[in-house]
């Protein structure tokens, strides 16, 4: 079953995803994130190529890469998913393949808007008997 957490309160949620994407790859983790549109793709992978002088963090769309190896997948849509590791979901609804994963990052910003929609999001896992780790990135 997928493993979810949810981290709230993030001021900065691509930094934060850039943030655990550094993580997950230094442990040979992949990666998809799940952005709102090919903009928000686009800053997402301006905000990994600046992350750190110390790393590299190799990133690429499903239509850019026929390869399940390129360690981070910027994705918009879900329509050619690679692999099955790792889900960042950076859009208001749950994503529909979530359950593939082996584990569900939820990023909830410090906007009322963004924290109802979590809301709903985390009762629609609740609801299907997922067990749900929650970070506050302020505390």
């Amino acid at each position: 079953m997928t493993r979810v957490e949810f981290f709230f309160n993030v001021p900065d949620k691509l930094a934060k995803a850039a943030e655990l994407c550094e993580k997950a790859v230094a442990k040979g983790r992949h990666l998809t994130i799940f952005t709102a549109d090919e903009a928000m793709s686009e800053s997402m992978q301006q905000q990994l190529w600046r992350h750190s002088e110390q790393s590299f963090l190799p990133s690429s769309t499903p239509h850019e890469t026929e390869s399940e190896f390129v360690a981070i997948i910027l994705d918009s849509t879900g329509e050619k998913l690679l692999q099955d590791d790792v889900l960042i979901n950076l859009q208001t609804q749950y994503p529909p393949f979530f359950s593939r994963f082996r584990y569900l990052v939820e990023m909830v910003g410090t906007e009322e808007v963004d924290k109802v929609a979590a809301r709903a999001r985390f009762r629609f896992y609740k609801d299907r008997g997922y067990e749900i780790k929650s970070t506050d990135v302020a505390a």
